[in-house]
């Protein structure tokens, strides 16, 4: 069994890296950063099923079966952050750095969610696969927890609205970008590490303790709901009338001047408002794949 799994992996690595070069290369995998993704599993482990958060705990004894001793998983928030620490390991893991995204332009008519998914080897069909086997109680404790923390981090990054967008520009990655605090980054980077942190620091109330609580249903019902193209489709709307627009000063379709975009601390805080919330229905809607999933 063991032996199966390692050379569907390599398969799965070959064409990877495959589509990655006829795409024009792998982007980077973050999203939200560390901070976001922590948030994520916190507010989703808050609003778990009991038999839920056991069957969480129980699969995290697993953890040495993982095989990563650089990348440890002993919490649910552990597992979110877990597939962007395995890029520090490459030659094993670089198969599943093209899950992170898929990138739908934002020029195009709308998101097609079965479009920029070569082989499956995108985020949208890796999160129903990842949901598949943590819902399969007979397969190997350490297969589920891995599924487990790949579905986590996930659904956090579609919620990303630079992992379901592209304008040529690797999600962009290739947008040049500086605003106060870091005078040369990029699009994708802001939204990875600023946005989230200035969403997560200026929530109404107690910042971080303030989204991270028992929510209630008809909150769950507002912010939780919908299927994995949806959250997709949600994330590229963004990308197409906000999150470009707010960087280029107009409809990114149009003919825009060439060079560094600047960011200002207004624009920072107007988008962390769009972050904050994108961050909340990541962890509630995380929450209810889980008790679908552990939780019967």
């Amino acid at each position: 069994m063991r032996g199966l799994l390692r050379r569907v992996a390599l398969g799965l690595g070959v064409l990877a890296l495959a589509f990655a070069g006829a795409f024009g290369g792998a982007r980077p995998a973050l999203a939200w950063g560390e901070q976001g993704h922590r948030l994520i599993a916190e507010i989703a482990l808050a609003n778990v099923s009991p038999r839920t958060a056991a069957a969480i705990a129980e699969l995290l004894r697993a953890e040495q079966g993982l095989t990563t001793p650089a990348c440890h998983v002993t919490s649910l928030a552990d597992a979110a952050v877990w597939p962007d620490c395995l890029r520090g390991d490459p030659d094993r893991w670089h198969y599943t750095f093209a899950w992170h995204y898929q990138g739908g332009p934002v020029c195009a008519a709308a998101f097609d969610v079965h479009a920029f998914c070569p082989g499956g080897n995108c985020i949208t069909a890796q999160i129903e696969r990842d949901r598949a086997v943590l819902a399969n109680r007979g397969l190997p404790a350490a297969q589920r927890l891995a599924a487990m923390a790949f579905l986590a981090h996930f659904v956090g990054d579609i919620h990303m609205p630079l992992h379901a967008a592209d304008n040529n520009d690797r999600g962009g990655n290739d947008v040049i970008a500086s605003w106060p605090g870091h005078p040369e980054g990029n699009l994708h980077q802001m939204w990875d590490t600023t946005m989230a942190e200035t969403a997560i620091a200026s929530a109404p109330g107690s910042g971080r303790g303030a989204l991270v609580r028992a929510y209630a249903p008809a909150e769950k019902a507002r912010l939780g709901g919908g299927g994995v193209a949806e959250w997709a489709q949600e994330s590229w709307v963004l990308a197409k009338g906000f999150v470009y627009p707010q960087a280029f000063g107009g409809d990114v379709c149009q003919p825009h001047a060439a060079g560094p975009v600047q960011i200002s601390q207004g624009q920072i805080n107007a988008g962390a408002v769009v972050a904050r919330k994108r961050l909340v229905q990541a962890g509630l809607r995380l929450a209810r794949v889980l008790d679908e999933a552990l939780g019967r």
